[in-house]
């Protein structure tokens, strides 16, 4: 465990955001290379792998339910000094998590056809995203269980273990996807399968490491098959955190869904396209998001201590923080936009729409930042329900307008990337303000402990 009460607020952000950029840069690095061979493999398989990649963003709005809860939590108990709730908290997100998988796997293989056919542009973008799921799904059920202990730890203020695990799982997946995918060795290509196969072989993996870990170094919390039982009470706390935290990374689902719905009479190019651009803007998010990550821990402990000054001091170090690297960010994709995407493919018609999508998008990376950093201080502050609140409001509003321009003479598809610009500039502003009414609410300590409720 690692005392985030005391010492330089930037110093914290810097130790923790570092690692946890290393794994998620790392991987993105095996997004890109399933990518890469993928792309190879023709339009239509970008397209569908793409499409069916949006499964990922409704299994991680789960997984987001179970670890904004288990971080806040656990964060708080270790503020409180109190060891006993901290290891009852994460034995009771085992349980969870185990519930959560079940629910993946069941859900998936049963609904997998039928939305690969709501949003595929033709049969062979639906049949090659069919294919992906139905091997990826049992490494999106084993997510659940490395999420939850990576957040213990991250609740504790422990992330280099859960890096290194991560930097291990993603290296073998590297190694696997080649493999796999154009049967380097094997002389037997699978093809999408294989970039599923290599995903799901290696989280498998990451599991194994993780619970060795657990099982021979962590001290602090660990496995207690006394508290696997469902206790609904520790459910509910858990759930009234991250039940809101997991409804962004739905509603996200939604948002790409409905832009894959939009934009599906253009064809497989222009799905494409967006598919590589979208790619391309989760690895340039990382930054943002590992010190949006950070926020949580640091902000929790000192919510837990209640220390309100250095919550205050968290929220504007990792602001601040988080828009001049996205500001250099937005320069970046302006200046190299179309190399980013020229490097998965050479078809024209792709590049274009891709390019096109990183230059209009780009102008919305600060306001990204600022969104992720006002997510990480609710979780902090045991109230994720504003940032639903700020990610629902944004969704309706490009959803009608998107959808309504649509089906206008002359609709072309960069109205849509400014329609998301606008939409998430303004949820921004809409996160500040409530950001700015929760810290003046929930950080007035007085005798009542404070209390997780919404």
């Amino acid at each position: 465990m690692k005392d985030l009460t005391q010492g330089s607020i930037y110093r914290h952000i810097v130790a923790m955001a570092m690692p946890i950029a290393i794994g998620m840069l790392l991987q993105t690095m095996y997004i890109i290379v399933d990518l890469y061979f993928v792309a190879r493999l023709g339009e239509a398989a970008i397209a569908g792998v793409s499409a069916a990649g949006n499964v990922m963003f409704i299994v991680f709005a789960l997984v987001q339910m179970v670890s904004v809860g288990v971080v806040a939590l656990i964060s708080h108990a270790v503020g409180r000094q109190d060891k006993a709730d901290a290891n009852h908290i994460f034995n009771q997100s085992v349980a969870l998590s185990a519930a959560c998988a079940v629910l993946t796997f069941v859900a998936g293989y049963a609904l997998a056809g039928p939305y690969m056919d709501l949003l595929a542009a033709d049969a062979a973008t639906r049949d090659n995203g069919v294919v992906y799921l139905y091997w990826f799904l049992p490494g999106l059920g084993l997510q659940f269980a490395l999420v939850a202990m990576g957040s213990a730890l991250r609740g504790t203020g422990i992330v280099k273990p859960g890096m290194t695990v991560q930097m291990l799982t993603i290296l073998l997946n590297i190694i696997l996807a080649p493999i796999l995918i154009a049967g380097w060795g094997t002389g037997y290509a699978m093809g999408v399968a294989g970039a599923a196969l290599a995903s799901s072989l290696s989280i498998a993996a990451g599991v194994a490491m993780m619970s060795l870990y657990f099982l021979k170094l962590e001290h602090y919390v660990g496995f207690d098959s006394a508290h696997w039982k469902p206790q609904i009470k520790t459910w509910l706390r858990m759930l009234n955190i991250g039940l809101p935290a997991g409804g962004e990374f739905a509603l996200m689902s939604v948002f790409m869904g409905t832009v894959y719905w939009i934009i599906r009479d253009f064809g497989p190019a222009a799905q494409a396209g967006f598919g590589i651009g979208t790619r391309i803007t989760q690895a340039i998010f990382l930054p943002a998001m590992a010190i949006a990550f950070a926020v949580p821990a640091i902000a929790g402990q000192n919510f837990g201590a209640k220390n309100s000054a250095r919550v205050r001091e968290t929220f504007f170090a990792a602001a601040v923080s988080s828009s001049i690297i996205m500001a250099v960010l937005t320069l970046a994709c302006q200046w190299f936009g179309q190399s980013l995407v020229h490097f998965f493919t050479s078809d024209a018609d792709v590049i274009s729409v891709g390019n096109q999508y990183l230059k209009v998008i780009s102008w919305n990376f600060v306001a990204v930042g600022l969104v992720f950093t006002c997510s990480g201080m609710f979780q902090a502050m045991g109230n994720t329900w504003p940032a639903l609140l700020s990610t629902a409001s944004r969704l309706v509003l490009f959803f009608v307008i998107a959808v309504w321009a649509s089906k206008q003479p002359g609709f072309e598809l960069r109205q849509v990337w400014y329609v998301s610009v606008g939409t998430t500039t303004l949820q921004a502003v809409v996160s500040l303000l409530l950001v700015r009414v929760q810290l003046r609410k929930r950080l007035e300590f007085g005798a009542t402990p404070v209390v997780e409720t919404p």
